[in-house]
């Protein structure tokens, strides 16, 4: 991987000016997992933050951030002023939602070095991590001289289309000189490359009827199915790579009748968005060929199916690229904690600002966990404090120090 010696030597120079703040930090480690617990014990599904986002709020205030609010999307802000004569920020974004309902129970366990639970990891470590660093860079003992804008995002997992961060990077951030996202556990991989997705729901439509005495009427479940077998054979590129996923089916009220709407959902993914476009196009083509072929065999006089495609998420793609500034920031961070940095592709909310142009990255906020979106969630805080310094220096770096 290319390295800029230029950012080596920026990041070496921070990370060394860092190291009483690093102490502070390693100090503070059984805190920071005990807020991470706290935090992930509050419940949050995916447009229902605002519990959460209050405790998050309240944190910040504690922390002596100014302009703590809620905005228009619910995201939780607060800024930490720099010590320059203003610019443009550098935004820490960290999600407030979780996957899991409400009711979903979330006591945290302990299970030997483990702590499972619901979003103990996603993202009940980026958060807690997030508010330790925004006490951290208090502006006196750790200054920038960039203002650091501190949020938590609401509606960064699945349906929640990155809501959030599309409102953010849209208003308060909409002049960010860059962006990094605190997402889950891990202190080696650099996520630079967005992956983009757009998902679409698909709608047949038709009469309906009796199984028996309507036989004859075009089946809309009958289509889905026609529909999902035509999607499976639309060859895919292997470079860049890119998915197409059937993920959800549905349709009908009763074994005996005929319904009058089945519905399909799917999942395009790539890193390309011309790719995104022409696999729309192909999906497009191929379920009106679904309704054509059930239509064909329709009783003579009944009415043909109707078929509707909606958009129902988007995701932007893109990339920094490697021998950006940020991202070499980034490595070189890794590199100081004794890591070997991991460049990847992921969607995250770094998605909003890399599709809009700003310099973003995503990384794991230290130690290790696994079984995310699942009731065994669980993170081990094995050298928790390297993710942390790690954080801590390309924050400092990014923002220049003070």
């Amino acid at each position: 991987m290319p390295r800029s010696a230029h950012a080596a030597a920026t990041v070496a120079e921070t990370h060394a000016l860092l190291a009483p703040a690093r102490a502070r930090l390693r100090a503070r480690d059984h805190e920071i997992v005990r807020l991470q617990v706290e935090l992930a014990e509050i419940p949050a599904p995916t447009g229902e933050e605002g519990e959460r986002g209050a405790r998050v709020a309240q944190h910040l205030r504690t922390a002596g951030l100014t302009d703590v609010r809620v905005d228009r999307a619910g995201n939780v802000l607060g800024l930490r002023r720099g010590c320059g004569t203003g610019g443009a920020p550098v935004v820490v974004c960290a999600h407030l939602d979780t996957v899991f309902p409400r009711g979903t129970p979330l006591a945290v366990r302990r299970d030997g070095a483990r702590l499972v639970g619901p979003g103990i990891g996603d993202n009940g470590r980026g958060l807690a991590v997030m508010l330790t660093l925004a006490r951290e860079l208090d502006g006196r003992h750790v200054r920038t001289r960039r203002p650091v804008l501190f949020a938590a995002t609401t509606g960064e997992e699945g349906a929640g289309d990155l809501r959030g961060a599309k409102a953010l990077f849209a208003d308060s951030a909409a002049d960010a000189h860059a962006a990094i996202i605190l997402d889950g556990a891990g202190d080696e991989r650099v996520v630079h490359c967005a992956l983009g997705a757009r998902r679409l729901r698909v709608t047949f439509a038709g009469p309906g009827g009796h199984s028996w005495a309507a036989h004859g009427v075009p089946n809309p479940v009958h289509a889905a199915g026609l529909a999902t077998a035509r999607l499976t054979t639309i060859p895919l590129p292997a470079v860049p790579r890119t998915t197409l996923s059937v993920t959800r089916i549905g349709g009908g009220i009763s074994v005996n009748a005929i319904p009058e709407e089945a519905w399909l959902e799917i999942d395009l993914r790539s890193t390309s968005a011309t790719l995104l476009d022409r696999l729309s196009a192909e999906v497009a083509l191929a379920v009106q060929a679904a309704m054509e072929e059930e239509d064909g065999r329709r009783a003579r006089g009944a009415p043909r199916l109707t078929l509707r495609i909606a958009r129902i998420g988007e995701r932007p793609c893109g990339e920094v690229p490697p021998s950006h500034r940020l991202v070499q920031c980034a490595y070189e961070a890794t590199r100081l904690v004794g890591r070997e940095p991991l460049g990847a592709t992921a969607s995250t909310d770094a998605n909003v600002p890399i599709g809009l142009g700003i310099p973003a990255v995503a990384i794991g906020a230290g130690g290790r966990g696994g079984a995310a979106h699942t009731l065994g969630e669980w993170y081990e805080n094995t050298d928790g404090a390297v993710g942390v310094a790690r954080a801590l220096t390309l924050i400092t770096a990014a923002a220049g120090m003070g």
